[in-house]
Order: C-alpha cells, then structure tokens, then sequence
C-alpha cells in the first residue's frame, strides 16, 4: 500500500497546492472558474478525444459492466434517499444527497489517475464510468428536482436535457474520438501532437482547480456531510465490487477499475447542480471538502486493494 500511496500523492499533491493557492488568495474564485472552463472545454475534452481515438465502441461499452455499476449505484442511492426520508428531507434534497453518495470526480480526478495507475487498459472501464454518471444520474437529478417542484415533467425539460447532452463537451470529444477511431485511419502527426499537447494540461490543470475550488468551501452541518462522505468513499465501491466481483460476470481487470472509480470523492459537478437549483449547496460543498481529503487514504487503500499491492 506505501508504494500505492507514494504514486497517488503527487495527485493529491497538486490538489493541496491548488487550495493553498486558493487560501492565500493568490488564486481568486473568478479565477479559478475560468481555470476549470479551460480544462473542461479544452485540455479535458483533448485528452479524452486522443484516449478515445485509440477505442473502439466494445473497448467503450460492455453490458455486463454496466449493469454491474448501475446496479451497485442504484443500491447506495436507494440507502442515501432512505436516511435522508428517514431525517424528513424533503424529495429534491434527498435527491441531492443521493447524488453525493454515488457520484465521483471521475472527470478531472478519475480519468487522469486511474488511467496513469492502472494503465492503458483501464481508459475504456473509467470513460464508461463517466459517460453512466452523466447521462443516467445527472439525468436522473434533474428529473426529480423538476418533478418535486412543478409536481409533473414538461416536454421542455426533456428537451433541455437531451440539448445539454448534446452540448456536453465531454461527450462531444468522446464521439469524436471514437468516429475517429472507428475509420481506422492513423491520426495525422500534426493534429495528434495537438491533443496530446493541450490535453497535457488536463491533468494538472484539473487537480489544481479542484484544490483552489476547495478553498472557498466551508464544512458545515458535519454529521450529514460525514455520513455522506462515508457512503462516497465506503460504501460505493463496497456495493460496486460485490455486484462487479460476484453478481455479474466482469472481467477482473475492468471491475478493479469500476472499484476504484467508485472510491472517489463527490464531483464538483454535483454541488454546480445544487446551486442551479438552491437545493442544499452548502451541504454538498462540505461533503467534496471533506471526501477529497479523506480520499488520500481511502482512494490508495482501494487502488492498492484492486491491484494487489
């Protein structure tokens, strides 16, 4: 687990430089915004286009490990909406605390460490881990929160959802790495040394904005975020490994991986959903605050337990 956790903390590292930055105000909130608009329209989306190019749509897709994940997710989901029922929060809020349990930041921390960690073969298993919390949960988010407040789903609001799909640069960037790659024809040398190049900046331009993200957060109303917290980095992959492991018939190599995508702490992208929607933001700021920083712990004791090491 040391030699694990000595290769996970540069990482987190440069996570811990990006809130030091953020604390100190040398690294404004404005600017940080701007920093997390470039990596994820730019150096993100040309890391995944390069990464993609080199998949085919089996490598991308497979049944089995999808149901697995779904299933795993769904049963974490099912546990957090309950404690929040059970605490008498209302259903747009139970929803949110839902998302917390059951998606990571698989975008801007999974992608770049899972795939440096765990090699090459792990792209397909961590992209189809993005691509199932975006369209199935972010989706599903919405649906509800919608449906609580207007008490009925317009056709306007499905439109808008399939529109934001569309739009979505990290979808964009993954069908275009795969329409490439689909043709079989080399990429040209000027255009890959282009997307190897911007997407050079996605990883440390990710980890850094997470980190000066970090900073403006503040960690109230612990018990909730703790409790949170602890179904992100416990038990998500727990659930996930049972039904990867034992449930359904997953190849080994990409279940550790699905495992280790579930390990990681609450996107940021979930607390942008809460503050569209003035659903319990603050609640979702400390639960990122706090399972990115337990995450040093509990992400190398995952990885270091899917690798053997």
């Amino acid at each position: 687990m040391l030699d694990i956790l000595l290769k996970t903390l540069p990482f987190f590292a440069l996570i811990g430089v990006g809130f030091v930055a953020g604390q100190l105000r040398f690294f404004t909130a404005e600017g940080t915004a701007w920093l997390t608009k470039f990596v994820f329209y730019f150096a993100l989306s040309a890391m995944l286009v390069k990464l993609c190019a080199n998949l085919s749509l089996a490598d991308l897709f497979d049944v089995q490990f999808a149901s697995a994940y779904l299933l795993g997710c769904a049963v974490v989901y099912a546990l957090a909406m309950g404690v929040a029922f059970a605490r008498r929060v209302p259903l747009a809020e139970a929803a949110v605390e839902a998302q917390c349990a059951v998606i990571g930041n698989t975008g801007f921390l999974g992608v770049p460490m899972l795939v440096m960690l765990l090699g090459p073969q792990a792209t397909g298993p961590v992209l189809l881990v993005l691509c199932l919390d975006m369209i199935v949960f972010n989706t599903l988010i919405t649906v509800i929160i919608t449906g609580a407040r207007e008490g009925r789903m317009r056709l306007s609001t499905f439109r808008a959802l399939g529109l934001g799909l569309v739009k979505n640069p990290i979808i964009v960037s993954m069908i275009l790495g795969l329409g490439w790659g689909a043709t079989e024809w080399p990429v040209p040398g000027p255009v890959n040394d282009f997307v190897a190049l911007l997407g050079a900046a996605a990883t440390p331009g990710a980890l850094f904005a997470i980190g000066a993200s970090l900073a403006g957060r503040r960690a109230e109303r612990l018990a909730v975020a703790g409790w949170l917290s602890f179904a992100k980095l416990v038990l998500h992959p727990l659930a996930v490994a049972v039904c990867a492991f034992w449930i359904f018939d997953v190849d080994p190599m990409a279940a550790g991986v699905m495992v280790a995508a579930a390990a990681l702490p609450v996107a940021g992208n979930t607390y942008i959903l809460a503050a569209h929607y003035g659903v319990a933001p603050q609640r979702v700021s400390a639960s990122i605050l706090i399972s990115t920083a337990i995450s040093i712990v509990t992400v190398t004791a995952v990885i270091a337990w899917v690798t053997g090491g």
